[in-house]
Formats: C-alpha cells, structure tokens, sequence
C-alpha cells in the first residue's frame, strides 16, 4: 500500500482529530515492556501495561494508527469470522464458550474504553447483518437462534419488508439486528486510545522499525531497530499484516489482504438518513463481502473488494462507487469523493492467532477481519498475562493455527483460486 504522504488521503485522515508526532527512537534505552505496533492491539495493550505500572514503549515503523487500525472499515462486530459450531470443532466445547464471552467482553471493551477516555470517534450502536438469497436467510435465522441461546440481547431476524425499511436497498430480502454490536472512525479511535496510554506514561516513538530481536537471557530482551535498541523485560509483537516479513515465524500463520473502502460525497442528512434510518452498521454474508455505513457529516463509507498482490486496483474509487449504485440505485448521482486501502491479516482458520514465541516474546495478530473490538480485547489479555494472570490469554493461544500452503511464493495463487471459488459461489 502506498505511504500516506503520497496516496490520495482517506476521509479519516481529513477528518482525524489533533494528534501528537512522537519522536524517533534514539540510543539505547531501557523499559519493562516494549511493543512493536502502534494499532489497536499495541495501543490497547500498552494503556492496559501502563495502568498495572509498567514502564511501556511502543515503537511503529511508520506513525500511530498507519495500518489497518486508521484505515479499517470501523465496524466492531459480534462474534468471530467463524460460526460457533465450528469454533467449537476447533478448539472444544469448554473453550468455544470461554471464546465466545471474550469476544462477548470485547463489545464490551470497545465502548467502556471510549467512555472512560472521552475519545470522539463517533461511535454508534447497532450492527445489521443482511442476505440476499434464501440460503442467507436460512443462515442469518440459524445464526440469530445460536446467539440468543448463548445470551446475547436484543438479536431481531427480520423478513424482506423489514429488511428494506431498515436498510433501503432492493438486493436485501433478510437480515440479523445486532444491537450489541456498533462502528465507529476507527482512526479516531486508534489516536485517543494512544493519548490515553501516553497520559498513563506509555512513550511512543514513530518511523522506528524493528529489524530483530534477540531474547538472550530468561529476563532480558533486546529490540534492534533503524534508530536504536531498547532492553526490556517483555516484547509484544503486534504489527499484525505489516509485520510478517520481519517476523516470519508469524508470517507463515497469516496471509495480508488488501481492503477497500469509498467515501462519497456529502449526501446531505435527509438522503443519509434514508439510506439506514437507524444509523448501523451493515454488511452482506457473502464470503466476499461488503461492507458499508454513514459517516458524521452524512457520507456513505462503502467497503469491499480485496487483493492479494499488496498492489492497490486501479480505479479504487470507480469500482466501489459501480458496486455501491448497484446495491443503492439511488446514489447513482453520487460521485466518489474519497478511496483508500489497507491491509487485514487472515489466518487459515479465520481465527485471531495469539501466542508467545519464548516465555518472554508475545504477540497477537490475525484478526481476520473482526478486528475493531477483538484487538482491544487482545491487548487487555496481553496486558494481564504479562502481569502474570494468563488463564484468559491462553484460551486464544491454545486455538491451533497451521500455516498457509505453499510457502512464500504459491500461498497468494494457491489463495486467489480459492477466493475465485468462493467469489464464484457468492454470486450463484
């Protein structure tokens, strides 16, 4: 993906509240923890560490919030990019039920670390998940009664009159009413969750790339980067799609995919508001799906597509607004005033991928789409693992995790004929 400074500017950028540079890295200096990514997960985990007492550094190869968390469609969804029944064929019956209250926490999280932190970044709730075919509303209904039996409020399944009256497009005919779940501007929040842990003395230094990192002692880690070291006690690997190079025993785990997302032009608040009248979040089951809300000052944010060549599409914001009209023929008129791209990491399972790679080495990555609430969650069970409490952190780390085929050079072929097939069977 392009750097910021010469790839044309998304809506969050030019809507992004005032935030802080933070100053390279320079010399040697010494912390309990250090964390490698200035995301949701590094930022989350470091606030967590600073509120335990720890001394934090976070290091970001580029600025705060560059990667997926500031680009990122802004929808913290219930649930994992797995249905429960296959979660608990992977993992068991116990830990499928200790996954499904963390991800239940995770909502949770989301919203107490907005409040707690007066972080303006628009957050709403309400989640809407729709369907366009009868399989999908077989599905949608299926999902809806797993969810009500394992206590989730407030869960609608709604029929094609709803559907549209909710969310006024004529491709949707179902649909499942999350109230729980919500969005937000998902790079105002990755900045005021950063100022939160700066006030609770986290140091944050940009353009600071870690090149390796050597675990010489039981209690010793040394973190070699572009401007210095850092000697810490702890390391938290949380660079999620842009760290697999540099970490490629992670790197085999997960697979970066490129994400798209248009704003449009101002619609005005009466053309806004009839497009979702309860302002939600939405998106479609389609294995390749879209994705799609308002913004503050009355735009339509329409996400989609994916690549896996890490070269943006040509045309970004052509492409989406050609999707967009097709499922809101209404905003046919509408031109495209904003396209951007970023990276998500996918693991095989689509589930997160947490673990340690020493006793002292941690890391958390592979959301897999979902990862707007899971990593705040990830970084509060970082946090207390470190602390010494690991019993909730190890229910993720005992989910296992095989690597993508094909090693670094047949993996992205091997995965575009398998996307072809599932794109193929969304449309049929």
């Amino acid at each position: 993906m392009q750097h910021p400074s010469t790839a044309p500017a998304s809506w969050y950028q030019v809507s992004a509240s005032p935030a802080p540079s933070h100053p390279s890295l320079q010399g040697e200096v010494d912390c309990d923890v250090c964390v490698v990514g200035g995301g949701i997960t590094g930022c989350s985990t470091a606030l967590h560490l600073a509120h335990r007492g720890l001394r934090v550094r976070v290091i970001d190869a580029e600025t705060v919030a560059f990667g997926a968390s500031g680009r990122s469609g802004g929808q913290a969804i219930a649930g994992f990019n797995r249905d429960q029944q296959a979660i608990a064929r992977i993992v068991g019956s116990d830990d499928a039920k200790k996954l499904w209250n963390l991800n239940e926490e995770a909502l949770k999280l989301t919203e107490t670390l907005v409040q707690e932190h007066q972080i303006a970044c628009d957050y709403q709730k309400g989640h809407i998940h729709v369907g366009m075919k009868p399989r999908h509303a077989e599905a949608l209904r299926h999902e809806a009664e797993v969810w009500t039996r394992l206590g989730r409020p407030g869960i609608e399944v709604w029929d094609r009159e709803t559907t549209q009256q909710r969310v006024a497009s004529p491709r949707y005919t179902s649909a499942l009413y999350d109230p729980n779940g919500a969005h937000l501007h998902p790079l105002n929040y990755t900045l005021g969750l950063a100022r939160a842990a700066a006030s609770a003395g986290v140091v944050f230094h940009e353009y600071t790339a870690m090149e390796r990192w050597e675990n010489p002692t039981s209690d010793t880690v040394n973190v070699i980067t572009n401007k210095g070291r850092l000697r810490s006690r702890f390391l938290v690997l949380a660079g999620n799609a842009y760290l697999w190079k540099t970490e490629r025993r992670l790197g085999r785990k997960i697979m970066p995919v490129g994400t798209y997302i248009m704003a449009t032009e101002p619609l005005g608040a009466g053309i806004a508001a009839s497009l979702i009248p309860g302002n939600e979040a939405v998106a479609d089951i389609n294995f390749v799906l879209n994705y799609f809300r308002l913004s503050s000052d009355h735009r339509l944010l329409f996400g989609g597509r994916v690549s896996y060549s890490g070269l943006d599409p040509l045309n970004i914001g052509t492409a989406m607004h050609r999707t967009m009209s097709r499922i809101f023929p209404q905003l046919a008129f509408s031109k495209p005033a904003y396209a951007w791209g970023g990276h998500v990491a996918i693991t095989v399972n689509r589930l997160p991928h947490l673990g340690r790679l020493t006793p002292t080495v941690y890391f958390a990555h592979g959301y897999s789409g979902h990862g707007i609430a899971l990593s705040g969650m990830a970084g509060k069970v970082l946090a207390e693992a470190i602390a010494g409490q690991a019993e909730r952190f190890d229910v993720f780390a005992r989910i296992p995790h095989a690597s993508f085929p094909g090693g670094t050079w047949l993996r992205t072929p091997a995965l575009v004929l398998a996307m072809a097939w599932h794109r193929l069977r969304d449309l049929l």
